[in-house]
């Protein structure tokens, strides 16, 4: 029986030489919060966490290489990111997950010969990992299991797929894609094979807010905007680098408050 995600969160804590790296001002499991790569350098940057209503910025890493593609665990308590070689390499190349608790870090490891990798998410309910490379997709159980992957076989690719995309709403009705020209972001209904809707103008690195919003940064500044009616919204970043970009958002345990994303 797998460990249920309370229990890894616990496993993880109980790591020595780590320090909490959010430092009281965020609950890791209960609070919202959103946390992002901060810096305009191409091989990533130090990854940020920031209270989901706004505020300080809270520094996560403090590498001498690029952090990447963070990726929020569904209870809010780890976060799995990409690393790089170099601050000068802009391809990743390592997979890490951090505990929120107690700062601690490890990393996951692919077969050899696997690519490198591109991107990583979270399945069943943050029980387990999937990492997409150029040209395959692994799984892992989520630590302190065994760090190394193992491929997707062809009859659970497309859940693990899924695990990857931004989808909208509770229960899922679409998803948001790229529009094409390297520039919008657009919304793709799920089962509708037209065309995709324009969403956002201008903006990149969606990410999923609750049920009923979705994030995104555009300009340089990170926006909400709900799907129903209603006006998009700023989140007011200070005490880190320029432009935020590659967000990735935990809705918190408590409920919809009015600052945050409603719960998931």
């Amino acid at each position: 029986m797998r460990p249920a995600a309370g229990v890894v969160l616990l496993a993880l804590a109980a790591c020595e030489g780590a320090l909490p790296p959010l430092r009281d001002a965020i609950q890791p499991g209960k609070d919202p919060l959103v946390i992002f790569v901060g810096g305009t350098a191409r091989a990533g940057g130090d990854l940020y966490a920031v209270p989901a209503g706004g505020g300080a910025a809270l520094p996560l890493t403090y590498s001498a290489v690029g952090e990447m593609r963070p990726a929020l665990a569904p209870d809010g308590g780890a976060v799995a990111f990409l690393r790089g070689g170099s601050l000068r390499d802009s391809m990743p190349g390592t997979v890490w997950v951090m505990n929120l608790l107690s700062g601690s870090e490890r990393r996951l490891r692919l077969p050899k010969g696997a690519a490198a990798p591109e991107r990583v998410g979270w399945m069943e309910a943050g029980r387990s990992l999937v990492v997409r490379t150029a040209d395959a997709l692994y799984r892992f159980d989520a630590p302190p299991a065994s760090d190394v992957g193992r491929p997707v076989p062809p009859a659970e690719r497309a859940r693990a797929e899924s695990a990857l995309a931004v989808s909208l709403g509770q229960p899922v009705f679409a998803r948001v894609v790229g529009c094409g020209n390297g520039e919008d972001l657009c919304v793709e209904s799920a089962g509708d094979t037209g065309a995709p809707a324009l969403l956002a103008r201008g903006a990149r690195d969606p990410a999923r807010w609750g049920r009923d919003s979705v994030a995104y940064v555009a300009g340089g500044v990170l926006l909400v905007r709900p799907l129903g009616p209603g006006r998009e919204r700023r989140v007011h970043i200070s005490g880190a680098p320029a432009a935020p970009r590659q967000i990735t958002v935990f809705a918190g345990s408590r409920g919809a408050t009015g600052e945050g994303p409603s719960s998931p």
